[in-house]
């Protein structure tokens, strides 16, 4: 449990974990040297007394390396304090070897990536000054990889001391990553909980304060809910405003715990129901029976322009009974069969009762005969006179033409009775013909009277 920083070659002991002890770290360029005598490793064996070291580094034409990186893995994500560098010294050569080391760049990283920072911290940049070869920076930071980067580019004009040209080597003989290795803990001791709310599993290893906080919660200890009607990564984000009962979001998720209001639908209830439908979550379909076909309200079904004919109630859900038309505002005829009618037209659906007739069963006969009666008496009154006299005319024309008949037949027949009756009591007058089948008989005195009267065979 125990950190070390160096002060002139002193060991000053903390109260800080040393995150970075014997871990995992690689190098570039590397220095080629037997029994890898400068390797990356050395800078976190806890002995000073060895180092790593990279290849030869330059802005010179004839130097090919111009940038060096030296990283170490933690292993895992970690609240850091500092970070502490003890750099080679050689006797005499103090500023010299400050030069090499000057312009250097410490990063906290979660990814590692040597060639792209953009997601790293940066926890020193160093310059224009030269840097002390015992060297502490305090990073209050989290992350997995610490990142010691420099780089000597050609055509750029670095301050004074710097190293520049040629030779310049990078030689580190410790760096302790001081923290705590316990997660979500803060202080000297390490032994105070980070706040409950945080969005990382670390905080500010002196102060307990949060970098970020969980969606929903927000201040530098996170423990403050997003005021109402806002949700979301530091509260950023409002609320669409259509919960149910009138209630707000969710401040973490931005969702409505007890659903949408009626009218809404989706996740976050910022989706109005679809024409046709309507209530709580879309869930009803409208009657249809809106006037004009316009929609009905999206909330609560009713239909704002009224109904069609023949349909009633606040949600035209309903047909008309023993009525039609718009709003049911017209009753079917009473003469109807069981007053039922067409709810549109009212037309009488089961006919008429005895009596009526029509479409609506709004027509009596008897009235219509008695009226057409009464139009004929009406009629007589005034064409009357003249239709008897026309009549009587008629009548009496037919009556003397009848006469007249009768007495012509009358005289023709008086005239006609004597030629009739001798007609009746003429004497036969015998026409003789060629070709009499009797044969005159002839008395002679001395034949016999009596003949042969035998038919003549021709005339057979």
């Amino acid at each position: 449990m125990n950190g070390l920083v160096f002060f002139n070659g002193l060991i000053v002991v903390l109260t800080y974990d040393d995150l970075s002890f014997r871990k995992s770290a690689i190098q570039s360029p590397t220095w080629l040297a037997i029994n890898d005598a400068y390797k990356a490793g050395n800078a976190v064996d806890g002995n000073i007394s060895t180092c790593m070291r990279t290849d030869e580094i330059g802005a010179g034409t004839y130097v090919p390396d111009k940038i060096m990186w030296w990283k170490v893995d933690l292993g895992g994500v970690y609240n850091i304090y500092s970070v502490n560098i003890l750099f080679k010294n050689y006797d005499a050569y103090e500023m010299r070897q400050r030069g090499r080391f000057a312009g250097f760049s410490i990063y906290i990283s979660n990814t590692g990536n040597t060639y792209n920072f953009e997601n790293a911290s940066l926890c020193y940049k160093d310059g224009p000054q030269l840097p002390p070869l015992n060297f502490t920076r305090t990073c209050f930071t989290s992350g997995r990889y610490v990142i010691f980067y420099n780089e000597r580019l050609y055509g750029v004009n670095y301050p004074a001391g710097y190293e520049v040209n040629h030779g310049v080597f990078i030689e580190l003989c410790e760096v302790q990553v001081d923290g705590c290795f316990r997660s979500a803990v803060y202080g000297s001791y390490c032994n105070e909980s980070c706040p409950t709310n945080r969005k990382d599993d670390t905080c500010h290893i002196q102060s307990g304060m949060c970098s970020q906080c969980e969606p929903g919660w927000t201040g530098i200890t996170c423990n403050t809910k997003c005021k109402d009607g806002w949700h979301g990564q530091n509260c950023t984000q409002q609320c669409f405003g259509h919960c149910r009962n009138n209630t707000f979001c969710n401040h973490v998720t931005g969702q409505c715990d007890e659903g949408c209001e009626a009218g809404w639908t989706g996740t976050f209830c910022d989706k109005a129901c679809y024409d046709g439908a309507h209530g709580y979550d879309c869930i009803n379909n409208c009657s249809g029976n809106c006037l004009d076909d316009s929609p009905c309200n999206k909330r609560t079904g009713r239909c704002k322009e009224g109904c069609k004919p023949g349909y009633t109630n606040a949600l035209c859900n309903e047909r008309c009974l023993q009525s039609f038309g718009e709003e049911c505002r017209y009753p079917c005829s009473k003469h109807c069969l069981n007053i039922t009618c067409n709810e549109v037209t009212g037309n009488c659906v089961y006919g008429c009762e005895m009596g009526f007739y029509g479409d609506k069963c709004e027509q009596d006969i008897c009235s219509h005969l008695k009226s057409e009666q009464t139009f004929s008496s009406s009629l007589w009154v005034y064409i009357g006179p003249v239709a008897l006299a026309i009549n009587s005319v008629f009548i009496i024309g037919l009556i003397l033409c009848l006469w007249g008949i009768y007495t012509k037949r009358l005289i023709v027949s008086i005239k006609m009775q004597p030629f009739v009756k001798s007609e009746l009591y003429a004497e036969a007058v015998a026409t003789p013909e060629d070709n009499t089948l009797y044969q005159e008989l002839s008395v002679n005195g001395g034949g016999n009277p009596y003949l042969n009267t035998t038919l003549n065979q021709e005339h057979m």
